[in-house]
């Protein structure tokens, strides 16, 4: 536990330029030793003031870098499937953003390489696991209070989505991460999905299906419905409500500073996801930090990252067909408490 952690962050964007801050700022046991970015000035202005760090424009590059120890990966998703096998052929511990692989065929071959080592290495970066609301729902649920969960209604809203935002990624970019928090609450697998297609509103971009209705069923019989709207234009916000057989427990409501002033008060509305889960990527990268520091792997892993990408990819298809549409994952492999392969 003495030694500092040496971290190769791949990616210095919005995500990626947040987490190097968060390293070299907030987490202490680590230090950011290595970035790689394919935009080299970004990268350079993403470390500046911080010392000892080398800039590359190569994932090889960083992870062979002097006095690294785990990796980062915060690219796009699409360049996530190469680093993270890289990672593996080096033995280095990893934080990956979600999506793990945006494809479930990729996920796959990153969950059967991790399987062949016969250890873990991976930590995908569900970060709602780590927020406090989402932690108390969890420990609520967990303890049987309320009884058998029999729904969860959830709200993930946006002020508005970036250029080249398409239709399926509502569901297999925003609604990955209700896909894992309600795979992560319930305890049970996600089995089948229906998306519903309101009217577009009229702030989104031309041809863009915007806002979706999801609905989930699970393999005890709950059912999980997101309203996803991420052209809402007012702010950022996250909420999910859990109705059980004996009760019910809402979170999402307390994420809001109320202003009062000039005669009136006004709750303020975060704006961005950074804002919102800021505490959460806090705890969730300094308990990676303090796991890998002891040997440790924790957290949700490889075959969580493959089993949104499964989930997702029938969202998808339901998104195109209007259809209810099955959800097919291979079997648990038994380094993730499965019993084989396939």
């Amino acid at each position: 536990m003495g030694d500092v952690l040496g971290v190769a962050v791949l990616g210095a964007g919005h995500m990626g330029a947040d987490h190097i801050r968060r390293l070299d700022q907030v987490v202490s046991g680590a230090r950011v030793a290595a970035v790689a970015d394919p935009d080299p000035e970004r990268a350079k202005e993403a470390v500046a003031g911080i010392e000892g760090v080398s800039v590359h424009t190569e994932t090889a590059a960083a992870l062979d870098a002097p006095g690294v120890g785990a990796v980062l990966i915060a690219s796009p998703g699409p360049a996530h499937e190469e680093a993270l096998l890289a990672a593996f052929e080096r033995g280095l511990p990893v934080l990956c953003e979600k999506p793990m692989v945006p494809d479930s065929t990729g996920a796959l071959r990153v969950v059967e390489a991790e399987a062949r080592l016969g250890r873990r290495l991976a930590r995908i970066g569900f970060m709602r696991r780590y927020d406090a609301e989402y932690r108390t729902l969890k420990s609520l649920l967990d303890g049987g209070r309320l009884g058998r969960p029999l729904m969860l209604h959830c709200v993930h809203r946006n002020v508005s989505s970036p250029p080249g935002f398409t239709s399926a990624m509502l569901v297999n970019s925003s609604v990955s991460h209700e896909i894992d928090a309600a795979r992560w609450l319930l305890g049970q697998e996600l089995t089948a999905v229906t998306v519903l297609r309101p009217r577009p509103s009229a702030g989104a971009p031309e041809g863009l299906l915007d806002p979706q209705f999801v609905v989930f069923e699970t393999s005890a019989g709950a059912l999980v419905d997101v309203e996803v709207f991420v052209n809402c234009g007012f702010g950022y916000q996250v909420r999910c409500e859990a109705v059980c057989e004996r009760g019910s427990a809402r979170i999402g409501e307390a994420h809001t500073m109320v202003v009062t002033a000039d005669g009136g008060a006004r709750a303020e509305v975060p704006q961005d996801y950074l804002v919102r889960f800021a505490d959460a990527y806090d705890r969730e990268v300094r308990d990676w930090v303090d796991a890998t520091r002891r040997g440790r792997v924790t957290g949700p892993g490889a075959w969580d990252g493959y089993a949104a990408s499964v989930v997702a990819e029938a969202g998808v298809r339901a998104l195109g067909t209007g259809a209810r549409t099955t959800v097919e994952m291979v079997e648990r492999p038994a380094l993730y408490g499965g019993t084989g392969t396939r």
